[in-house]
């Protein structure tokens, strides 16, 4: 049996990160100071158009801080075997982007000087702004240390037979492709054209779900078995999914 292989975040990726966390903390911070401006200065039947307006900025830094932090748990993900900080890691976001507008809502609410207009339409907006903000800060796919090893060892024994046993694999410093041939159409001449094993280039390149080029595919499938595909020309095929 194969050694099962464990994904662990580059140091560079480490690094990019905790600057993406850092940035995301910096917006949901000002996002809880604006609720809180919002809070005191806002709530009242003269100042109704600026409190929407408030409130609008107040969603656009929760979500801007969710996209960061979700993008930086794509670097560096938590483990599944400590659930809970596997549950806050990833669902943050969404935690923050309820509390960003709940006590803003509340108060709203509760006002006694706010004619009953003014609070239906302020308690909708900020409502409204309380759904999209923990929605689009949840995450329902999260990633982990745990997935992203089993997507290593399945490519990595799906590269071994394309290639007869080798675990050797190429790959460009932007895009989530990595290739079987140094001379593939598509990384042929690109400066900072790296190779490793399919670990290596998954752990450089962590943006999403890393895939094997279709044309390096093709190429492998017709050089070790000629049967499985017809010959098609002597260039490697267009990768429509480049």
């Amino acid at each position: 049996m194969a050694e099962q292989k464990v994904f662990q975040a580059s140091d560079e990726a480490k690094g990019k990160a905790s600057q993406l966390r850092l940035f995301a903390i910096l917006a949901w911070l000002v996002a809880m100071a604006g609720q809180i401006y919002a809070i005191l200065k806002l709530i009242h039947n003269e100042t109704l158009t600026w409190l929407i307006v408030a409130i609008v900025v107040i969603l656009i830094l929760a979500i801007t801080g969710s996209t960061l932090w979700k993008k930086a748990n794509r670097l560096d993900p938590a483990s599944e075997k400590d659930g809970f900080k596997f549950f806050v890691q990833n669902q943050l976001g969404a935690i923050l982007g309820v509390l960003a507008f709940l006590p803003l809502v509340i108060f709203i609410l509760m006002d006694k000087d706010l004619s009953g207009k003014s609070k239906g339409i302020a308690g909708a907006v900020a409502i409204i702004a309380l759904l999209i903000a923990g929605i689009s800060g949840a995450d329902f796919n999260p990633p982990s240390i745990e997935k992203y090893s089993q997507q290593i060892n399945a490519q990595t024994d799906s590269v071994k037979q394309l290639t007869g046993g080798t675990d050797l694999v190429y790959w460009a410093r932007e895009g989530n492709k990595y290739h079987l041939y140094a001379d593939c159409q598509y990384i042929r001449g690109h400066e900072g054209v790296s190779q490793g094993t399919v670990k290596q280039a998954f752990e450089a390149r962590k943006i999403g779900d890393n895939e094997l080029c279709s044309a390096c595919r093709k190429r492998a499938l017709r050089e070790h078995n000629p049967a499985a595909e017809p010959m098609q020309g002597s260039g490697a095929p267009a990768d429509s999914t480049k």
